[in-house]
């Protein structure tokens, strides 16, 4: 006999967006095993008929196809970090009420979101914008497994828009762009000696100090991109070296992050690294490309007006950067505290969700 095919769990897209989000946190997808997830969110986007769905890995595409003079993306990813390991936590699947307060892993980061999207896509057949609504795998790990990068390389055709918007959580709040990011490792060297005979060694630990010096020092920029100001940081993030506790160590590793402001290049703001830290040796280990606040696209300014905030700026690196890359401007916008995002209380609360997926039907409808 045939294997029986699994039926994925079913997505009401019409109730109320806070259950709607509950009901797909209750769907355990930490990065790697978002099939199931993918599977029901596919399922659910095929029965609406005014859209047209693809399906590449765990990653869901669905397109109206309205002849509008605009089109607009709204993304969001499927994953979300492992699940916590203390006793007591909150953060856990399946979800949990208290009150008007849901609890559990993807709360904030981004389920919220995830189920906006899915209920515009059901209730908002005749958008005035033609909308192009992206669910993808991957996001929470190492950028080569990205869904969203997979997309585009594989999928460019489907991503072609005038505006994006990532439903990650901002507060309600638009967050235009987002930092760039490049990381180094400063390798310093010594000779090792017995400690007891500290003088015939070199101490590679504390040759790094200078490295540390210059870093405590460093007084980082706050830089403005297209009317926001972007707050820069550089720090180091990790240091190792020694090989036992008797022994000087001979080689001392720290490890350099810098957040930069988007009107900058990865290039650029290596060298801005290298000069600081002239004379060490620098390895980049890598880097990601920030985005400019996409504030300017047409599309843009009709946005913020619906939802009725003063924009601010994205401090850490979001999806946007892969869109801006594509020539596509794009903003961050959904419910929730992102400072929650990971912890062990991951919660956001039910009229967060129902005030953002508020303003985009106001927008869209």
């Amino acid at each position: 006999m045939a294997p029986e095919t699994a039926v994925p769990p079913v997505l009401d897209l019409t109730q109320d967006v806070a259950a709607l989000t509950a009901a797909i946190m209750d769907i355990e997808s930490v990065s790697g095993n978002e099939t199931v997830l993918a599977d029901a969110v596919e399922a659910a986007l095929r029965s609406l008929p005014h859209l047209e769905v693809t399906r590449n890995g765990d990653s869901v595409v669905a397109r109206t196809s309205l002849g509008r003079a605009e089109r607009v993306i709204l993304a969001g990813h499927l994953d979300t970090v492992p699940l916590p390991t203390t006793p007591g936590s909150r953060g856990t699947v399946p979800s949990s009420w208290e009150g008007d307060v849901l609890y559990g892993r993807g709360a904030t980061d981004m389920k919220g979101g995830v189920a906006v999207q899915l209920a515009i896509a059901a209730t908002v057949p005749e958008p005035v914008k033609d909308v192009t609504f992206i669910f993808y795998d991957h996001e929470e790990v190492a950028a080569a497994k990205s869904g969203l990068g997979r997309l585009v390389r594989e999928n460019r055709d489907l991503l072609d828009a005038d505006f994006g918007i990532l439903l990650e959580p901002t507060n309600g709040t638009v967050e235009g762009g987002c930092n760039g990011t490049i990381r180094f490792e400063a390798t310093t060297r010594g000779l090792a000696a017995h400690s007891a005979r500290a003088w015939m060694g070199e101490n590679a630990i504390h040759a790094a100090a200078p490295i540390l010096s210059r870093l405590a020092a460093y007084e980082p920029a706050t830089v403005d991109v297209d009317g926001l100001d972007y707050r820069e940081s550089m720090n180091a993030v990790k240091i190792h070296g020694g090989t036992a506790g008797n022994v000087i160590p001979d080689a001392c590793v720290v490890e350099i992050n810098y957040r930069f402001a988007p009107d900058k290049t990865p290039e650029q703001a290596e060298a801005h690294v290298r000069e600081l830290l002239t004379g060490f040796d620098l390895v980049r280990t890598d880097s990601s490309a920030g985005a400019r606040p996409g504030l300017t696209a047409p599309a843009a300014a009709s946005f913020v007006a619906a939802v009725g905030r003063e924009p601010l700026p994205k401090y850490g690196w979001t999806d946007v950067a892969r869109l801006g890359e594509i020539g596509i401007p794009a903003v961050n916008f959904g419910p929730g505290d992102p400072l929650l995002a990971h912890s062990d209380n991951e919660h956001v609360a039910a009229d967060a969700i129902r005030a953002c997926l508020a303003s985009l039907t106001r927008w869209l409808a």
